[in-house]
């Protein structure tokens, strides 16, 4: 299982002819529907096997041997290292009179939490993820403070995995309390308003002889608990759960007054849930449907009593806000507070009995108040094309924070005070470049079958539209997720030496509200493809680039996104950069979590009508053998217990296999003590990062 590269040529444009290492392959045919379908990379499913391991060890040998011979590869990583070395700050959140907030020096693995007396006191630390670990793979994942500022309850997650663990935190003294929670996954903590315990969700313990596949294993049947500080978890009360269908995911949450605990029901990854509701001050009292049916998306903002306050799509993909009275809690007697409007109700808070409305125009944000009763007062005035996000606190607050970034101003920290409505800087980073030396314009381009797709594209200013520019073409697409313009150093690094990068917002997103995610899920899914495509073709068509100096990026949901198109359309990609990308989409639903995402792709094996799309366009069933296939770059984390690695180890050997003999390499990078990207220290993030950057200048000839 060597791995080398023989050099054709000595000059910068150096060719190389991979040797692919051997993956056995195997007689394993499974029966969909009368189809019968070949899995012969089976055997990589086992993510622990001494034989994968061979196999993984001999493909990162064979990718690094390539990218240590890339030029740039050096300068890349000296800029990048310069331009992510600056101070970069959270939006604070008040709790009691103290603020919290997260911080980074520059070139910290991790974010440093901080907490102060006063808007402007001294600044203390809170927890430093930095100690936890000496490689920085352990992270903070979750953090919730209790109301009165003296307690944290916040989950460790380690190597990048989901599964995390709870501890508590005296924040006057800096110690922990002897409190841990494990076993948990996809949960917050929701406190109780004296701060005596809080809710969290969790999955059963696996048994002490499966413990080591819970990498693996599904995860089914979610349950909420109620843990009491000072107590064993053994004790903890169980308070919701739902046995009757293992694929609900649940979470709990404290309303600001304390007085009542929401459950929120939603099934797999679908938007749409239910809303069940339980008063506190009744121990023994029961959880009342307050919302029964998940016909729609019912997201609480905030309750004045027995009123409720909630964002809702239904009869509204772009959403709305509902009072909803726990008295009369039946659907005639809803009344609509903000009505629907043409932009997309991305989200909602109330501080100071103001409604914030926080709507995506065109994939950027446009931020309007509202009074109590509904009454349009101003739009909030953004510095620039851009995101902003935040609008935190508790209804009552006087103030509260947000940040706005964009493709080349990285995030700014505001305060907004809500008695004169008024917003000024709080914290600003000093930057190690020049933004006025960049542009971004929108653009709106035609896909497929006729639909209006809109596209950021940044680059220098001056840039002459000959087709030659390199450019990177990134994007999602995906569970009702919008992609907005956000600072990346890289994207400047990238733009400094002459590229464009461009990111559409395609169907399945969440750019255009729930309509625009419907039209990219299940059967529909060609359509995001399609968008993806059209958006290529417009870059050529105007001459920012041509086929050659195209590459295509994306991660997870993104990753499957380009290698379909990739496998589609292999003419019309220079590189391609698939990242923890879900590749088998027959099997996708065996592992972890995978099950909960039937709600996006559908059923391969539960319906032939989804099995008939799906198979269609699976990027590890839809490989050709003898075809050019654009140089391309894998990538995943040996823990991703989200995107189970498998994924991609049988999509690499798949088009190793089936690449043209001479053709650009196909190459795979696995981290190691990495998972689906979350938490993942700096110094492996920059790594990661570079690497893509020279896999793809080197195949693009930049």
């Amino acid at each position: 299982m060597t791995s080398v590269f023989s050099a054709v040529s000595s000059s910068a444009e150096t060719t190389f002819k991979p040797v692919y290492p051997v993956a056995r392959e195997v007689e394993q045919v499974d029966d969909y529907f009368g189809t019968k379908v070949s899995d012969p990379y089976r055997w990589m499913e086992d993510v622990d096997s001494a034989e994968l391991k061979t196999w993984v060890d001999a493909e990162n040998e064979l990718t690094q041997s390539y990218l240590a011979r890339v030029p740039v590869r050096e300068t890349m990583q000296k800029r990048l290292m310069e331009l992510i070395n600056f101070e970069r700050y959270t939006a604070p959140a008040r709790r009691g009179s103290r603020y919290f907030y997260s911080h980074n020096s520059g070139l910290q693995n991790q974010n440093v939490l901080y907490w102060h007396e006063g808007l402007d006191g001294e600044p203390k630390v809170l927890l430093d993820p930095n100690t936890f670990s000496e490689d920085g793979t352990v992270a903070i994942s979750g953090l919730s403070i209790t109301d009165d500022g003296a307690l944290a309850a916040y989950s460790i997650a380690d190597a990048g995995s989901d599964w995390v663990k709870w501890r508590v935190r005296n924040v006057t003294t800096g110690e922990d309390l002897q409190d841990l929670v494990e076993w948990s996954k996809f949960s917050g903590a929701a406190w109780l308003k004296d701060g005596s315990g809080f809710f969290y969700s969790r999955y059963d313990q696996p048994a002490a002889d499966a413990e080591a596949e819970a990498l693996k294993t599904a995860n089914r049947f979610h349950k909420v608990y109620l843990h009491r500080l000072g107590t064993a978890q053994s004790a903890d009360e169980l308070v919701f759960e739902r046995p009757d269908d293992g694929e609900i995911n649940l979470g709990a949450m404290v309303t600001d007054d304390g007085r009542y605990v929401l459950m929120y029901q939603s099934k797999g990854t679908s938007p749409n849930n239910t809303l069940a509701v339980r008063d506190l001050r009744d121990a023994a009292g029961a959880w009342m449907e307050l919302i029964g049916s998940p016909d729609a998306v019912y997201a609480p903002i905030a309750n004045d009593e027995t009123t409720f306050w909630l964002r809702t799509t239904l009869d509204a993909p772009n959403g709305k806000v509902i009072a909803v009275n726990l008295g009369k809690p039946a659907r005639e007697h809803w009344t609509t507070v903000i009505p629907e409007s043409e932009n997309n109700l991305d989200d909602v808070s109330m501080i100071n009995d103001t409604f914030i409305a926080d709507y995506l125009a065109d994939a950027q944000s446009r931020v309007v108040l509202y009074a109590r009763d509904g009454r349009p007062m101003e739009e909030l005035v953004l510095p620039a094309i851009g995101t902003a996000g935040g609008f935190g606190g508790l209804r009552t607050d006087t103030e509260t924070f947000y940040q706005f970034s964009n493709f080349t101003m990285p995030s700014t920290v505001y305060r907004l005070d809500m008695k004169t409505l008024t917003s000024a800087v709080y914290r600003q980073p000093k930057l190690l470049f020049d933004p006025k030396l960049y542009e971004t314009t929108q653009v709106f381009y035609t896909s497929k079958d006729g639909t209006r797709v809109p596209m950021f594209v940044s680059h220098k200013k001056g840039l002459t539209l000959d087709g030659t520019a390199p450019t990177l073409l990134y994007a999602y697409g995906g569970f009702n997720i919008p992609l907005m313009p956000e600072f990346s150093p890289s994207h400047v690094m990238w733009m400094e030496r002459g590229g464009v990068y461009a990111q559409p917002g395609l169907r399945g997103g969440g750019e255009y509200g729930e309509a625009w995610h419907e039209a990219g899920v299940g059967v529909k899914k060609q359509n995001v493809f399609d968008d993806f495509i059209a958006g290529a073709e417009w870059l050529i068509a105007h001459k920012y680039t041509s086929p050659g100096r195209l590459a295509i990026s994306g991660g997870s949901n993104g990753g499957l996104l380009v290698a379909a198109c990739e496998l589609q359309r292999p003419e019309l990609f220079g590189a391609v950069v698939a990242a923890v990308g879900v590749m088998d989409m027959l099997r996708f639903d065996q592992f972890t979590i995978g099950w909960a995402w039937k709600a996006e792709y559908g059923s391969p094996s539960e319906s032939a009508e989804e099995f008939a799309a799906i198979y269609k366009y699976s990027p590890l069933h839809n490989i050709r053998a003898g075809v050019a296939y654009p140089a391309t770059l894998i990538t995943t984390g040996d823990h991703d217990d989200r995107v189970y690695p498998a994924h991609s180890f049988k999509y690499t050997a798949a088009l190793q296999a089936a690449q043209v003999q001479g053709g650009s390499p196909v190459l795979i990078r696995v981290e190691t003590r990495a998972g689906h990207g979350a938490g993942m220290p700096l110094s492996k993030r920059i790594e990661a990062t570079v690497d893509q950057y020279a896999f793809m200048a080197s195949a693009l000839g930049v």
